[in-house]
């Protein structure tokens, strides 16, 4: 039986993400990226790449502050960094939809941003200069 939930849009989920704002010049964050966006070529979700630019990159978010930290917007308009962010991202497959529900709340959360934060550290020596 066909995964309908790989080929045709869900109902909309305001949790889910909408706009992702991704450093293009870390090579680690290009590959996921990449990963995401073959994985959701069905769903829409625009995909920015904030190293291309020197501009604001959403009247709410800095191209400085979605340098330092991964963003998404959500389908509600709310902007996520950090776990949350992938969280959002997860919600727009059938197959990490459950996990992202699942993480979605304390102490995940927490957990999450502090790994994301080691992550952070070490990204730095991998980024490229923009």
């Amino acid at each position: 039986m066909a995964d309908l939930d790989r080929t045709a849009p869900q109902a909309t989920d305001a949790r889910r993400a909408a706009e992702v704002f991704y450093d293009g010049a870390c090579p680690v964050c290009t590959r996921e990226i990449a990963m995401y966006r073959k994985s959701f070529a069905q769903q829409d979700i625009q995909w920015k790449d904030v190293a291309a630019t020197d501009q604001m990159v959403a009247p709410d978010l800095s191209r400085e502050d979605a340098i330092k930290r991964f963003h998404v917007r959500r389908a509600d308009g709310s902007l996520v960094s950090g776990a949350g962010a992938f969280l959002a991202i997860w919600r727009n497959s059938g197959r990490t939809r459950w996990l992202a529900s699942f993480l979605d709340r304390q102490p995940f959360l927490w957990v999450g941003d502090r790994i994301y934060a080691v992550f952070l550290l070490v990204r730095r020596l991998w980024r490229r200069p923009a």
